[in-house]
């Protein structure tokens, strides 16, 4: 395990890499959108989890509210417009989900998080994200997949907060800290970049300083460096999916660079990405 002063709970959203070799990684926490309008005028208009009904004690569900669906997706503080690029993704595989900011994940119970099968953390930064939770949300949710098998997709600062970090994170990875993919040293800041997979193929992806996933689980696809770009793997009667890309970035974000990918096929990936960790399959991996 890397031990990190207190220190870095305050680290700034944006902070230049070191090309040195001889110094030790940089803390990174916070990935995701480029702030550039995206809209989906198709998207489903998901309820909050104070609409979703409650299971009781016997594990049935009041008929006066909606039920449960099989997603929750998180879009509390220190999450970006990456909520938008998820929902684009679950209204695509016409997936069911309800949302939870910050507070309603502070107040939710075990008995109702065990009643989703996927929980979805996207891109923004995930010191604010696991700052705004008690350790008491984090811990809930921690045991819950550990113990009630609830699934985890964590996405760029999703994956940064899945893991230990000092700032309340899961720590789904039973110790590992991610660190940001360093990027050959040029420095963060939005990419498109080559990933890797076990099979030979390659896809140009949006990276927008996001983790290196290794040290932990299997490797789903590798930076260009070699390093773990997307892993999987289990914990307790749980599973996660943790990336440090971004398939489900959308047309808008992709101004910033030249993709190889087209946008189709990335956006594939992406539902792939939510399918595996909707259901628990294991990815193909190295």
């Amino acid at each position: 395990m890397r031990f990190f002063p207190a220190s870095a709970k305050n680290v700034l959203r944006r902070i230049v890499v070191t090309t040195s070799l001889l110094v030790a990684p940089t803390i990174f926490t916070a990935c995701g959108s480029p702030g550039s309008p995206m809209g989906n005028p198709n998207k489903q208009v998901a309820p909050t989890v104070d609409q979703v009904s409650a299971p009781s004690s016997s594990g049935s569900e009041s008929t006066n509210t909606l039920t449960t669906p099989p997603v929750l997706l998180f879009n509390g503080t220190g999450t970006d417009d990456d909520v938008v690029a998820v929902e684009s993704i679950l209204s695509t595989l016409k997936l069911s989900y309800a949302t939870a900011n910050s507070s309603q994940l502070n107040a939710m119970s075990q008995t109702r998080l065990r009643a989703y099968k996927l929980l979805i953390v996207p891109g923004g930064n995930s010191i604010t994200i696991g700052n705004n939770l008690s350790r008491t949300a984090t811990a809930m949710v921690r045991a819950t997949v550990q113990n009630y098998g609830l699934h985890y997709l964590g996405i760029c600062a999703g994956g940064f907060f899945g893991s230990y970090q000092n700032a309340n994170g899961l720590n789904l990875t039973s110790g590992v800290w991610f660190t940001v993919w360093p990027n050959f040293g040029k420095g963060t800041g939005k990419e498109a970049v080559n990933i890797s997979f076990p099979n030979g193929s390659k896809l140009n992806v949006y990276w927008h300083d996001g983790p290196e996933t290794s040290g932990w689980g299997h490797i789903v696809a590798k930076y260009p460096d070699g390093t773990a770009a997307i892993t999987e793997g289990a914990y307790g009667k749980g599973f996660a999916i943790m990336t440090g890309v971004h398939p489900e970035a959308p047309a808008g974000w992709r101004t910033c660079c030249t993709f190889t990918t087209p946008l189709a096929t990335d956006l594939a990936y992406a539902r792939t990405l939510v399918t595996a960790a909707l259901n628990g399959t294991l990815l193909p991996h190295y």
